[in-house]
């Protein structure tokens, strides 16, 4: 009889440990700007179909709240601007302005701008900071 009413109460534990686990990642996140989430997070990037679950929450977020900057961000992952700082450059010509906009405004925000190989690309980024910053 009681190993019975013990197997009614496992739904419940389950439920409870799933609680108590959200709750830890919604404190983690509340306190210094999710400064102690990070690493969780990097740590659960490392597994393979949680990478793209995370990238995927990470995109949807991003178009609901800027949608240049994710359409911006779509096109220079297509032409693999990561690597190579030429094609980067490239890729920032074929933006739209406002899609230019926002991904300059979010590479200024994080303060990862993509890195000028010769002087003429390093003016031609600061004259388009500039531009940016004049509007």
């Amino acid at each position: 009889m009681i190993a019975v009413s013990i197997t009614w109460f496992i739904p419940i534990f389950i439920l409870l440990a799933l609680a108590l686990m959200f709750g830890t990642v919604v404190v983690l996140g509340r306190v210094q700007n999710g400064r102690y989430l990070r690493p969780v997070v990097t740590t659960l990037a490392k597994i393979p179909f949680m990478r793209t679950l995370l990238q995927k929450a990470s995109r949807k977020a991003i178009e609901r709240s800027n949608p240049e900057l994710a359409s911006a961000m779509t096109k220079l992952e297509r032409s693999g601007v990561m690597n190579d700082p030429q094609r980067a450059e490239a890729a920032m010509s074929r933006l739209t302005a406002s899609e230019r906009r926002a991904y300059l405004d979010a590479a200024d925000e994080m303060g990862t701008m993509p890195e000028a190989v010769n002087r003429a690309q390093r003016r031609r980024m600061e004259k388009m900071r500039k531009a940016q910053r004049g509007r």
